[in-house]
C-alpha cells in the first residue's frame, strides 16, 4: 500500500490537526499528538504534588489521609468521563478515517459527540446525586476512621456536588483529541491546573477551608475546562456537535461508544475497590503508613503521566490509520511509540528514584512517614514500568474497536489485585500491600502481551488495505 506523503495533501492541510492524523511523518505526528499531553499531564501531576503541600502546610496528618482516602471519588469521575470520552473519542478518530474514502460518512460524527457529551453529564449527575444522599455510609466505606470523618466528608461531598462538570471535563477532553487537536487540550488541561492553583491559594490558605476548599477548587477549574473545550469544539470542528438535538440512542452509535467505554469503566471500578482495599487495609497500620502512601503516589504520577501522555495521545493516530485502513501507519505509530513509552519509563524510573528522598522531604517532615513513603515509591516506580505498556496494548484494543479485549485487560488487574493484596497483607503486613500492585501489574502486562499476540491477524484482517469498502466496514462493525 502507497501511503500518502506531504506532497500529495494540499497545501492549505499541512499542519492541519487532520493532517497529522492521516499523512505526517509518524515522528512528527507523535511529537504533535503525545508532547502536548505528557506536557499537560506532568502540569496535573506537579499540581497534585503542590496540592498535597497545601494541605500538608497546614500539619495535619488527618487532612492528608482525607484526600487520600477521598481520591477513589476521582477515578469515579474518570470512570464516568471515560466511558463515554474514550469510547467516542475511539469512534470518531476512526469514522474521520473511513471518511477519507467516503466523506458522507463523517456525518455520524454529531450524534457520536453529543451521546458522549450528554451521556456523561446525565449519568455524572445520577452518580454525584446518589453519593450525596448516602455520603455518611460512602465515607466509612472508603476507610475513614472517627478521626477522619469529617475531613474525608467535607472533601468527598464537595467533589460529589461536581460531578457532572468533573465527567464532562474529562469526556470532552477525549473528543478534543480524537480530532487530533492535541494542543488545544494541553492549552485547556494547563490553563485548569493554573485556575485551580490560583484557587487552592484562595481557598486554603487565605480563607482556610481545608480539604473542602482543595474540592471546590478542582470543581470550579473543571467548569472553566468543560467551557473551553465545549467552545473550542463548536467554533472549529467541522464534523462535531454537541446540541443535545443530535444526541441519540441509536445502536450505530450507543453500541460501539459504550462497548470501548465500558472497559475503562470497569477499570476505574476495579480501581476504586483497589483503593478500598488498599485504603482500608493500610489503615490498620495508623494514619502514618496512609498519609506516606498518598504522597508517595503522587510522586510516582509525575512520569506516569508522561507516558499516560503518551499511551493517550497516539490513540487518535491508531484509531484514524485503523479506520482508513492504512496498515502500515498502524504498525508504525505502534512500534514508535512502543520505543518511546519503554525509555521514558526506565529513564524517569531512575531519575526518581535517585531523588527518593530529596523529594519525598519536600511534603513530610515525619521520620517514620518518610521510611514507608520511600518503600512505596519504589514499588510503584517498578509498577509504573509494567503499566507504560499495558497502557499501550489497551490503547491499540481501543483505537481497533476490540471492547472484548480492552475489557478483559480491565477486568484482570482488579480480578487479581484483591488476591494478591489480601494474601500480602496476610503474609507480610504492610510491605505485602505496598507491593500488591506492583505484582498485580507484571501479571497485567503478561497477559495483554498474550491477547495482542493472539489478536494480531484479527486486526490484520480488519485493515482492508487502503479499500474504500472500508468505511463501510467501520460503520458495519460500530454497529455490530
Amino acid at each position: 500500500m502507497n501511503t500518502p506523503t506531504t506532497q500529495e495533501v494540499p497545501a492549505a492541510d499541512i499542519g492541519s490537526n487532520r493532517w497529522y492524523l492521516s499523512n505526517a511523518p509518524i515522528i512528527r505526528a507523535l511529537v504533535h499528538l503525545c508532547v502536548p499531553m505528557a506536557a499537560a499531564m506532568i502540569v496535573g501531576a506537579v499540581y497534585n504534588l503542590i496540592n498535597a503541600g497545601f494541605i500538608g502546610s497546614l500539619h495535619n496528618t488527618v487532612l492528608l489521609a482525607a484526600i487520600t482516602l477521598g481520591s477513589p471519588i476521582l477515578g469515579l469521575v474518570m470512570a464516568v468521563g471515560n466511558v463515554f470520552g474514550v469510547g467516542g473519542g475511539a469512534l470518531m478518530s476512526r469514522l474521520l478515517g473511513a471518511a477519507e474514502h467516503d466523506p458522507a460518512k463523517a456525518g455520524g460524527i454529531k450524534r457520536v459527540a453529543s451521546f458522549s457529551f450528554w451521556g456523561s453529564i446525565i449519568t455524572g449527575a445520577v452518580i454525584g446525586g446518589a453519593g450525596l444522599l448516602l455520603l455518611k455510609p460512602l465515607v466509612s466505606l472508603l476507610g475513614a476512621n472517627a478521626d477522619t470523618v469529617p475531613a474525608t466528608s467535607a472533601f468527598v461531598g464537595v467533589l460529589l456536588a461536581f460531578v457532572p462538570v468533573l465527567a464532562a471535563a474529562v469526556c470532552l477532553e477525549q473528543l478534543v483529541r480524537a480530532e487530533g487537536a492535541a494542543r488545544q487540550v494541553m492549552v485547556g488541561l494547563i490553563a485548569s491546573t493554573i485556575v485551580n492553583l490560583i484557587l487552592d491559594v484562595l481557598f486554603i490558605l487565605v480563607l482556610h477551608w481545608g480539604v473542602a476548599g482543595a474540592a471546590l477548587a478542582t470543581g470550579l477549574a473543571n467548569l472553566a475546562v468543560v467551557i473551553y473545550f465545549a467552545a473550542w469544539l463548536t467554533g472549529n470542528s467541522d464534523h462535531v456537535s454537541l446540541a443535545p438535538r443530535w444526541f441519540t440512542l441509536a445502536g450505530s452509535v450507543v453500541k460501539p461508544v459504550l462497548g470501548v467505554g465500558v472497559g475503562t469503566l470497569l477499570q476505574s471500578a476495579f480501581l476504586i475497590v483497589t483503593a478500598l482495599v488498599l485504603n482500608n487495609l493500610a489503615a490498620a497500620y495508623g494514619d502514618g503508613p496512609l498519609a506516606a502512601m498518598g504522597v508517595a503516589v503522587r510522586i510516582a504520577q509525575v512520569p506516569e503521566f508522561l507516558i499516560m501522555g503518551i499511551t493517550f495521545g497516539v490513540l487518535p493516530l491508531l484509531a484514524y490509520s485503523y479506520g482508513k485502513g492504512d496498515k502500515n501507519r498502524l504498525s508504525s505509530a505502534l512500534r514508535k511509540s512502543a520505543v518511546a513509552v519503554g525509555g521514558i519509563a526506565l529513564f524517569s524510573s531512575a531519575v526518581v528514584f535517585i531523588f527518593r528522598d530529596q523529594v519525598f522531604t519536600a511534603f513530610v517532615a515525619d521520620r517514620s512517614v518518610l521510611t514507608i513513603g520511600v518503600v512505596v515509591l519504589t514499588a510503584q516506580l517498578v509498577a509504573m514500568i509494567a503499566n507504560a505498556f499495558t497502557g499501550l496494548i489497551t490503547s491499540l484494543f481501543q483505537a481497533t474497536g476490540r471492547a472484548m479485549a480492552a475489557t478483559v485487560m480491565s477486568v484482570t488487574q482488579g480480578v487479581l489485585f484483591i488476591p494478591v493484596v489480601l494474601l500480602g497483607n496476610l503474609w507480610f503486613g504492610l510491605a505485602g500491600i505496598i507491593w500488591a500492585l506492583t505484582v498485580t501489574e507484571v501479571a497485567v502486562l503478561a497477559t495483554g502481551l498474550v491477547m495482542w499476540l493472539a489478536s494480531r491477524r484479527a486486526i490484520d484482517r480488519g485493515l482492508a488495505e487502503g479499500s474504500p469498502e472500508r468505511a463501510e466496514a467501520v460503520l458495519e462493525e460500530a454497529a455490530a
